[in-house]
């Protein structure tokens, strides 16, 4: 067993006590106590802590940000109905899954620890469990990386792993107001909806179906606003580079039903003054500006839609 899996075995431990006892938010010396004593009792082979108190840090200083992500991730599980023990693991795989240094633990060793933990440590589906939560926030990691493609990155762009995906500014009219609708992903940003393109489907085609699946309501295509690559990475087949075409599309307003999966939790219309106190991804802030000019002056809108585009502002 390496040292780093003792490691997390003990923040484990660490943080269970602290969770059984409603202490959480101990102080850094009782944390630092309690995970030293569990070191002596059980980190056979553990001289240095430092990366358990790395760990326990990360996860105690960001405990409700990552129980946040976990709740939003398994909408079907409360926090509080989730055992003590899966709780806390996933808790530490999270942490090390979205704040760890890469170089020194991969996503996928992250996610693998913590499924080992949980099959040590947990009942008999605890690690499927784990997986299914950590697998699920993982494969929406592709958004928050996009900043971080670059063009030594070129390589995997043209001979990587391909799908391809369009995604839409949804505008609509409401009382001589523009609105947009967004949805929310479990990192805490508004994004465009989008979906999986079929092969030998028309873009625009697919546009509206995924729409319609993903937000619940028929929209209608105007024009191709751009496109855009990132590499996104999934547990079952490493790194694919996701190829998306954005369009602007317009529809009645009416209420987002958004459709129950993974990675999103919420969908809703902003009015167009709204959209920049948002938190937004760097590269779909250009394609927001782009869409509203275009409609607030398109002449596209359905009858009764609401007063002239120039004056559908808010």
């Amino acid at each position: 067993m390496s040292t780093r899996h003792i490691a997390r075995t003990l923040v484990l431990q660490t943080l269970f006590e602290l969770d059984m006892k409603g202490e959480l938010s101990a102080s850094m010396d009782t944390v630092d106590q309690i995970l030293l004593r569990n070191s002596n009792e059980f980190g056979e082979g553990i001289k240095d802590i430092s990366f358990a108190k790395a760990i326990i840090i990360s996860t105690l200083s960001r405990r409700i940000t990552l129980d946040d992500i976990i709740t939003r991730a398994a909408p079907d599980w409360p926090l509080e109905k989730i055992g003590m023990v899966d709780r806390n693991i996933l808790r530490i795989g999270l942490s090390e899954l979205l704040f760890g240094d890469r170089a020194q633990v991969p996503p996928k060793v992250a996610i693998d620890e913590s499924i080992e933990l949980a099959k040590t440590f947990g009942g008999e589906t605890s690690g499927r469990f784990v997986n299914g939560v950590l697998g699920a926030i993982y494969k929406e990691m592709g958004e928050p990386e996009k900043a971080q493609v670059t063009k030594s990155k070129k390589d995997h762009f043209e001979t990587g792993k391909r799908e391809l995906l369009a995604g839409a500014v949804v505008c609509s009219r409401h009382e001589n107001k523009l609105f947009v609708g967004l949805v929310h992903d479990v990192f805490g940003y508004w994004t465009l909806p989008k979906g999986h393109i079929k092969e030998n489907e028309i873009e625009e085609e697919g546009v509206i179906r995924e729409l319609k699946k993903e937000i619940g309501i028929s929209v209608r295509v105007i024009e191709k606003l751009g496109e855009n690559e990132y590499i996104a990475n999934k547990p079952e087949q490493g790194k694919v580079v996701k190829h998306v075409s954005y369009y602007l599309t317009i529809s009645d307003h009416m209420p987002l039903m958004l459709e129950k999966k993974g990675g999103l939790d919420e969908a809703k219309w902003f009015g167009s003054k709204e959209i920049n106190s948002l938190r937004i991804y760097d590269d779909i802030k250009p394609l927001l500006e782009k869409a509203l000019e275009k409609a607030k002056n398109s002449d596209q809108w359905p009858v009764g839609g609401g007063q002239q585009a120039s004056n559908a502002s808010q």
